[in-house]
C-alpha cells in the first residue's frame, strides 16, 4: 500500500448520489497513490455526502440557494476547497457551472468526468442526445476543467456500445460503470506525476498527448 503521508489529498465535489465519488473512495482503500481529503457539495440532501460519513471523510456542504449571486457562491466555494489544502479537485456529478475566476483559482489541478465522448454533447441530457443522434458508441470521458464549459483538455475515455433497444436509463448504467473504472484510474495518473496540463495541452508520461487515452 502507499503510505498515507505521499498519497496526494483529493477534494471531490458532488450534487447527487456520489457513485463516482463511492469509486474513489474504494480504489483509495485499496492503496491507491491518493486519499480523499473532503467532499463538498452544494446541495444539503445529496446522498453523496452520507457516503463520505460513512468512510470517514469530512463532508461540507456549500449550498448555492443561500448565495445572492454565482460570485459569492464560487467564492466560499472555492475557500471550502482550498481549507482542505488539496493537491487536486475532481468534480463527480457537480452539477454547477462554474465561474472563471474560481476555475483559474485552481488551473491544472482540477479534473471532471463527463458522460459522453467528447468534444460531443458537451452540456446536460448526454444520454439522451446520443440515441437521438443514432450513434453506435458512446462513453464517458475525464478532462482539465479549463473556462469552457466541458470544453477542456480530454485526459482518457472509456467506451460503450449503443444497443438497438436501449433507452436513457440502459445507456447510462453502462455509461456509469465504465466511469467508476475510468475516474480513479486518472486521479492516480495525477497522483503518480504521470499527468499535468501545459497551456491547453495534456502531457502524459512527459510527452505531449495527441489524443486521449482510451480506457
Amino acid at each position: 500500500m502507499t503510505p498515507a503521508a505521499t498519497r496526494l489529498p483529493v477534494v471531490v465535489l458532488i450534487s447527487g448520489s456520489g457513485t463516482n465519488l463511492q469509486a474513489l473512495i474504494d480504489a483509495a482503500a485499496t492503496g491507491q497513490p491518493f486519499e480523499i481529503c473532503g467532499v463538498i457539495s452544494n446541495r444539503p440532501a445529496a446522498p453523496g455526502l452520507a457516503r463520505a460519513t460513512a468512510a470517514g471523510i469530512p463532508a461540507r456542504v456549500v449550498d448555492h440557494t443561500r448565495f445572492p449571486d454565482r460570485a459569492r457562491f464560487d467564492d466560499a466555494l472555492g475557500d471550502g476547497i482550498a481549507a482542505f489544502s488539496p493537491g487536486l479537485v475532481v468534480l463527480a456529478g457537480f452539477m454547477r457551472i462554474l465561474s472563471d475566476a474560481l476555475v483559474n483559482r485552481f488551473v491544472g489541478r482540477m479534473l471532471n468526468i463527463h458522460p459522453s465522448l467528447l468534444p460531443r454533447f458537451q452540456g446536460l441530457h448526454t444520454h439522451r442526445r446520443a440515441l437521438e443522434a443514432g450513434i453506435d458508441e458512446h462513453g464517458a470521458s475525464v478532462h482539465f476543467v479549463t473556462t469552457e464549459l466541458d470544453g477542456g483538455p480530454v485526459i482518457a475515455q472509456a467506451r460503450v456500445p449503443v444497443h438497438a433497444d436501449d433507452d436513457e436509463a440502459t445507456l447510462a448504467a453502462r455509461v456509469l460503470a465504465r466511469e467508476h473504472e475510468l475516474l480513479p484510474r486518472v486521479v492516480s495518473w495525477f497522483a503518480q506525476d504521470r499527468l499535468a496540463m501545459r497551456g491547453d495541452q495534456v502531457w502524459f508520461d512527459g510527452a505531449p498527448l495527441r489524443r486521449p487515452v482510451q480506457c
